[in-house]
């Protein structure tokens, strides 16, 4: 398990020349891959590839690293290509690139973190108040960002065998079932970040067509779109962290050991929705907030599986007939009467424990709901 910190960095030539020189390497790789492909045949081997180029403005392993990310992105596009015969390959040149540097070129001394660049270079010193990172990683947020990764291991155990069931959906990020109370993280704040995100793009987008591409107003516009879009981002990713940090805490102090989180990656794939609804899924959250979940989770030592969710959210928990729902509200022919989420999370978690209906009524959900400087639960 990893554990990653990032510092912001001001600009300064060293910083650009490393980065240059990444791109420059990155670009000859990609370029001589490609060539030898079309005029031999051959697909080159990452260690001939990186026999073959290197640089002499970065370390060594660093410029391993840059080889070593095409051929990531390579393999990244063969596993794509199975299931979408339109995924383009890692063809494109970099003017500028991340750097990387292994644990063979880091060093930390009296609070400075010593990043080397290869024999009669000067070493990036930056300030550092934490412990030597096992991985360095230079890269570009709206600002250079220096990513120090660390290999954790937890020492927390769970405080139970219990499993619960989690539902993610465009309307709520997660609604939680552990057989016994949902818990529903309310996604209003969310959903109204998102929706302003939509607007500001249009507005900002329409604005920039009007004006002629690459003049000085042009420039302009297009920096403070990003800036704009940029703080949104930050306030989503906000919203999405403490959400699930919340949700995570109140799991492990029920008992909580495995969390059954169902699968939705191919929910495009399988039906479609319709214009209107196909926006708004592609728009939907649920890969980050199952990352969130997962590394989190395995912070506090509970295990994270994924279950098929399909026809979850239409099943009766009591007579397993199978509906679609309108509205929220679950309502069954047989009397039953649930959250419409709740009751996918509670067919998740019975799915993966081979379970069948239940008998009964269940407890009401605990509703979670987020604000910038306070939490607030309801039952």
């Amino acid at each position: 398990m990893y554990k990653v910190r990032k510092l912001r960095l001001e600009r300064t030539q060293q910083l650009d020349d490393l980065t240059l020189a990444a791109g420059a390497l990155y670009s000859r790789t990609v370029t001589s891959f490609w060539r030898i492909v079309r005029h031999k045949g051959l697909w080159l081997k990452p260690s001939s590839m990186m026999r073959w180029h290197n640089s002499n403005k970065l370390h060594a392993h660093s410029a391993d690293a840059v080889v070593q990310s095409f051929y990531s992105s390579l393999r990244s596009w063969r596993v794509r290509r199975k299931d979408n015969p339109d995924a383009k390959p890692p063809f494109r040149r970099k003017r500028f690139y991340k750097v990387q540097w292994k644990s063979s070129a880091i060093r930390l001394r009296n609070g400075k973190l010593i990043l080397s660049n290869g024999k009669g270079n000067d070493p990036l010193i930056v300030p550092w108040r934490w412990d030597c990172p096992k991985l360095v990683e230079l890269g570009w947020n709206d600002g250079y960002e220096l990513r120090a990764v660390y290999d954790i291991h937890s020492n927390e155990q769970p405080q139970g065998d219990k499993v619960v069931g989690i539902d993610l959906g465009e309307i709520h990020p997660a609604v939680a079932h552990d057989g016994e109370k949902a818990i529903i993280l309310n996604g209003r704040l969310l959903r109204s970040k998102r929706q302003y995100q939509n607007k500001l793009k249009a507005k900002l987008s329409s604005i920039l067509d009007r004006k002629k591409k690459g003049s000085r107003r042009w420039r302009r516009l297009q920096w403070s779109k990003q800036r704009q879009l940029a703080k949104i981002n930050n306030q989503i990713r906000d919203i999405l962290h403490k959400q699930t940090t919340r949700l995570v805490s109140m799991l492990h102090e029920r008992g909580v050991q495995t969390l059954v989180v169902g699968d939705v990656r191919d929910i495009r794939q399988r039906v479609d929705y319709g214009h209107s609804a196909n926006q708004r899924i592609h728009q939907m959250v649920t890969g980050k907030t199952r990352w969130m979940l997962t590394y989190k989770a395995k912070a506090k030592g509970m295990d994270v599986v994924l279950q098929d969710e399909k026809y979850t959210s239409q099943t009766c928990p009591s007579c397993g007939t199978c509906h679609k729902p309108n509205g929220r509200q679950y309502v069954c022919k047989c009397g039953f009467r649930y959250h419409r989420d709740a009751v996918g999370a509670w067919n998740i978690r019975q799915k993966y424990l081979g379970y069948g209906p239940v008998v009964g009524a269940m407890a009401s959900p605990i509703g979670v709901r987020y604000w910038p400087h306070m939490w607030c639960s309801s039952h």
